[in-house]
């Protein structure tokens, strides 16, 4: 009975030849080999997977290490490059060893395809659990420490194999750059082209409204889109704490700009959640809360705004026109609108900045902005964004038309539509009634 259950074992040892020192220091090559491919996989993710944040304090803390690491990040392509190429390294030489290993331990009486497939199906387990798996689940968890410890290991790696890693990322920006040809080559025209020829397949009017607004968000300087001066709540910063909580209490924004004597020297922004946990502190100096203000030139474009926005972590900037003086505020939700729409909230004022008589009459206010006039009439603003000059709202297109400031029942035509003020002073138009053409009413 005996017998008979160890002659399976006894085949099995059968395989294997008697294991000897050679195998022995195989075994211990191999096993480093695998530590360091553990090490480079899981650096690929910890380097890479490092956030804004996580970069912000490695560069506050000011150790060395975090110092290398955001060193090694400034050149992503060729620290890419630099880990590919020890990873394959290290990987080759484990099966390199491991083909020795097999030749020494496997006895030469199972067949040549049975050695293959054993060597081939455990080395290419060992190597993705070790090697792969298990280092990169753990790099994820813990990119940061990993990134601080393969730091200066990596920076040796990549001088070793700078040579290597540059004919590398040279091959790849070869790439990059007919890529990038063929994408540049598909201008804003083709993509409106393409979304007038394939408007009836829109599901609705606002995917129609949102695709427009993404094409046309390129071309869209922040003056179009900004909250002119004359509208702008700021407060001077003399003021007292009491006053300023009252006034931040009436106008019911969350961000405000502070400004020394006059708007046009913007010195910051008061959060108001920075005041929150001072509410109690009647002496509270508050200017001391002040952050520092985000300036741009009118002519910003909003895609750049918006990146700007993500990578600052800004809410909000000041406009200045080309002398310096201060134009206006505009808001990421200022940027936002212009693809998905107006976004309300219970704060915003629900007061109707225009009013619709019948389909061919509407009255607005002299600040409207041009795009929420062609918004909200339906019309094409092509010709109107040609011939407005310097002018941004619908006042200021009447007083570039007529060059001059219109009084009351003056009127403007323009591409046959009918611009009559309703009410004006001396410095400003505050009311304009828009009349369409017939042809342009839509059924």
């Amino acid at each position: 009975m005996e017998a008979v259950q160890t002659e399976p074992f006894g085949a099995l040892l059968n395989i294997f030849n008697p294991f000897n020192f050679q195998i022995g220091i195989g075994l211990g090559i191999m096993v480093f080999l695998l530590i360091l491919s553990g090490l480079m996989s899981g650096s690929e993710v910890a380097f890479f997977s490092l956030s804004a944040s996580d970069k912000d304090k490695l560069k506050k803390s000011g150790s060395a290490s975090g110092e290398r690491v955001l060193k090694l990040l400034e050149t992503p392509k060729k620290l890419l490059a630099t880990i590919l190429i020890a990873n394959n390294f290290v990987n080759v030489a484990i099966v390199a060893v491991s083909t020795f290993i097999t030749n020494e331990w496997v006895s030469d009486t199972i067949s040549p395809t049975m050695s293959f497939l054993i060597q081939a199906v455990m080395v290419t387990f060992i190597i993705l659990l070790f090697g792969e798996v298990i280092p990169k689940v753990y790099a994820t968890k813990y990119n940061v420490g990993l990134a601080k410890v393969m730091s200066s290991s990596m920076m040796v790696i990549k001088l070793i194999a700078s040579p290597l890693s540059h004919l590398l990322v040279s091959s790849s920006n070869l790439i990059d750059r007919r890529i990038k040809k063929r994408t540049d080559s598909i201008s804003v025209d083709h993509l409106e082209h393409a979304l007038n020829i394939t408007k009836d397949v829109a599901d609705s009017e606002d995917e129609k409204k949102i695709l427009e607004g993404i094409v046309k968000f390129g071309n869209t300087d922040a003056k179009q889109i900004m909250t002119p001066r004359i509208d702008v709540v700021a407060f001077d910063i003399s003021i007292s704490y009491e006053e300023l909580r009252r006034q931040i209490l009436e106008s019911k924004y969350s961000r405000l700009p502070i400004y020394d004597d006059t708007f046009d020297q913007v010195k910051g922004i008061i959060y108001v959640k920075d005041l929150i946990k001072h509410l109690d502190d009647e002496n509270l100096v508050w200017q001391e809360l002040l952050r520092p203000a985000k300036f741009i030139p009118e002519n910003k474009k909003l895609d750049d705004l918006l990146s700007e926005f993500q990578e600052s972590k800004n809410h909000m900037a000041i406009v200045v026109d080309e002398y310096g003086g201060t134009s206006g505020v505009v808001t990421l939700e200022d940027v936002l609108e212009e693809v998905v729409g107006d976004i309300t909230d219970e704060f915003d004022d629900e007061d109707v900045i225009y009013s619709k008589l019948d389909d061919l009459n509407y009255v607005f206010e002299g600040k409207t902005p041009l795009m929420d006039m062609y918004r909200i009439i339906g019309i094409n603003g092509d010709r109107f964004e040609q011939e407005k000059g310097e002018a941004d709202t619908i006042a200021g297109f009447c007083i570039e038309q007529a060059g001059k400031i219109l009084l009351k029942n003056e009127k403007v035509v323009f591409e046959e539509v009918v611009f009559t003020v309703e009410a004006a002073d001396k410095r400003r138009i505050k009311q304009i009634k828009v009349t369409l053409p017939e042809l342009e009413v839509k059924e």
